[in-house]
């Protein structure tokens, strides 16, 4: 699906099934450098479940034109303008680590279209590490392989090649990019104030040997949400979507249906 907002084209993938306005919705909103594409697996599942699923490539990322937005309050403000835009409520927002944040800023702006949130592999505050911040501005690749070190449980092989690797691919794309999603992470604060103002169902998923968000870090997010479900991967590191898809949805299901 493309569509157009402020004259500009929007990307978002509707597993082809298009939207139904008598369904809920799912929209998958992906993390730092990536698009809509890492939610592949996870778009086909749900779409067969009786919902519409939307999984969007920000400003910037994917197919959709840019610039990139700087900071996850305006990520947050022009989610609203997509949602308004599509006319869509009863909203289950997924999201993952970058997304968890826009999710969190999005609930305290605009609680009035969700439904349920899903938190995977993300926390209220996402601090990043100044050498990362400092290789990705610089466009360097090692900005990539070190988020393939912290992001991925030992050295995980891919069928067909690494995923983030063929997103993430040149230079352009790390420091116009991946480095403005860094630092949007980077600065984000409100997300402790936002996490305690939620009051829908809510779950959070981890992976056990995440190094970007780790356990520790994951149950205080977890604590600051009302009533929320927090289900841990075993042997799955920071792309949850990825190295465990097949569980991550079940668990989604799981909650969904309840």
């Amino acid at each position: 699906m493309i569509f157009q907002l402020e004259n500009k084209n929007i990307h978002a993938s509707d597993s082809g099934q298009g939207i139904d306005t008598n369904k809920d919705t799912i929209v998958f909103l992906h993390g730092s450098g990536l698009s809509h594409i890492v939610w592949s697996l996870a778009e086909q599942f749900f779409s067969s479940k009786n919902y519409n699923v939307l999984s969007i490539d920000l400003p910037g990322h994917g197919n959709s034109d840019g610039p990139c937005l700087d900071s996850v309050e305006k990520i947050a403000d022009w989610m609203e303008k997509v949602f308004d835009k599509l006319k869509l409520k009863n909203l289950i927002l997924v999201g993952h680590s970058q997304g968890c944040l826009e999710i969190l800023e999005y609930s305290s702006r605009y609680k009035e279209r969700l439904k349920k949130l899903i938190f995977v592999g993300g926390s209220n505050k996402m601090p990043v590490h100044p050498d990362l911040i400092e290789l990705a501005q610089s466009g360097h690749s090692d900005a990539v392989k070190l988020m393939m070190k912290w992001g991925y449980e030992g050295s995980k092989k891919f069928i067909g090649g690494n995923p983030v690797e063929k997103i993430i691919q040149s230079p352009r794309d790390i420091s116009e990019i991946l480095a403005v999603d860094l630092n949007a992470c980077n600065n984000y604060l409100n997300g402790s104030e936002a996490a305690k103002e939620i009051d829908l169902p809510s779950m959070l998923i981890f992976g056990e040997l995440d190094k970007m968000v780790n356990l520790e870090s994951g149950k205080k997010f977890s604590n600051l949400i009302k009533n929320s479900t927090t289900h841990v991967i075993k042997g799955c590191g920071h792309m949850i979507m990825i190295e465990k898809a097949f569980e991550m949805r079940e668990k989604i299901l799981e909650f969904l249906n309840k």
